[in-house]
């Protein structure tokens, strides 16, 4: 039996697009990051994408058309989920490398929404390191990614703007008016 004083949050859509203007070929990888109160009741909480190649055309995208599909339960909007988004791709050595990090709120509000998340890289903090780090083909980059979905310790982070990425989110919620939360 349902629990009275809990709401249901379904999410489904895909991860369509990206835009990263000097880099050929590239894959996501995604997981939601969510508060303590929130279970995953149906869904993949993570998964990898297909290598997408850019168009050629004059949009020069990445299309990937990753499909999104997860179902949560909680009793608290506190934590609500989050998409975070890694995209990897190859160097000019053939190493794999990280090629940016994003997080957005998977929206509140029921309904069909469009989002272009920011992605970032982090940064050799010197010179030295930097020119090391691309030597050896190991650059920086998080051992969990989700961490950019928190604030703890990203203020010390040297980021640099790598590029975007559209995910298209198609939102339900039950319950949630029932205890008192205005999403409209």
């Amino acid at each position: 039996m349902e629990n009275e004083n809990s709401f249901l949050l379904m999410v489904s859509g895909q991860i369509e697009t990206a835009e990263f203007p000097e880099i050929d070929d590239i894959y996501c990888k995604h997981c939601f990051v969510y508060g303590s109160d929130w279970v995953v009741t149906a869904g993949i909480e993570e998964g990898i994408s297909q290598i997408s190649k850019k168009s050629e055309d004059e949009t020069g995208q990445f299309t990937f058309n990753f499909p999104l599909d997860i179902s949560f339960k909680s009793t608290n909007p506190l934590g609500w989920p989050q998409l975070v988004v890694s995209v990897y791709g190859i160097d000019f050595f053939g190493n794999d490398v990280v090629r940016g990090y994003g997080s957005v709120h998977v929206p509140i509000s029921a309904g069909r929404h469009k989002r272009r998340i920011a992605v970032f890289v982090p940064e050799s903090s010197s010179m030295l390191q930097r020119f090391t780090s691309w030597l050896i083909g190991r650059r920086p980059e998080f051992i969990d990614p989700r961490v950019v979905a928190q604030g703890e310790g990203r203020d010390v982070t040297k980021v640099r703007s790598q590029g975007h990425v559209t995910v298209l989110f198609n939102v339900i919620t039950k319950n949630i008016e029932k205890l008192g939360y205005n999403t409209g």
